[in-house]
């Protein structure tokens, strides 16, 4: 068995006859010990990153949700006349909104997981539409530097 004294005090374990390089004493029991706490250490880490990135997904689609409630889809346009950017919402791994008063325009970019309400959108539009094929980069809200690209999806209005 191995003991905690064995990592504090290495030369103990000398007296012991089985001392092998390094501080930590290989016995039979640490042998079999080490390599099934790595696999239960790396399983709860995969667990929680997935289990974190899915809440997210699902909080920003009960979110989304919760907006678009009673109002019904019209046909998809790849461009809208937003002329207020304080009216623009990102939620979270799925859409960003823009607010248009009756209408509310939902755009899903093609990989939702780049978008972060922490971070702010810097648009460079081509007219004085907001269109699916503008540049569109996130930048960190505390630092200023920039932390991807989003490419959004049409623009689906809800009325």
């Amino acid at each position: 068995m191995f003991f905690h004294d064995q990592l504090l005090f290495p030369h103990a374990s000398e007296a012991q006859g089985k001392r092998e390089e390094g501080l930590l004493m290989k016995t039979p029991d640490t042998k079999r010990a080490l390599p099934i706490a790595a696999a239960v250490l790396t399983l709860g880490l995969t667990t929680a990153c997935a289990t974190t990135g899915g809440s997210a997904a699902l909080d920003g689609e009960a979110r989304l949700a919760e907006m678009v409630q009673g109002k019904t889809a019209g046909e998809p346009q790849s461009c809208i006349p937003a002329l207020l950017d304080n009216r623009l919402t990102v939620i979270d791994e799925t859409a960003v909104v823009y607010d248009a008063g009756n209408t509310i325009y939902v755009a899903r970019p093609e990989n939702p997981r780049s978008l972060d309400e922490q971070d702010i959108l810097v648009i460079e539009r081509s007219g004085g539409q907001l269109c699916k094929q503008d540049i569109v980069r996130t930048v960190d809200r505390n630092f200023g530097f920039t932390t991807g690209a989003v490419f959004l999806g049409d623009f689906v209005p809800y009325r």
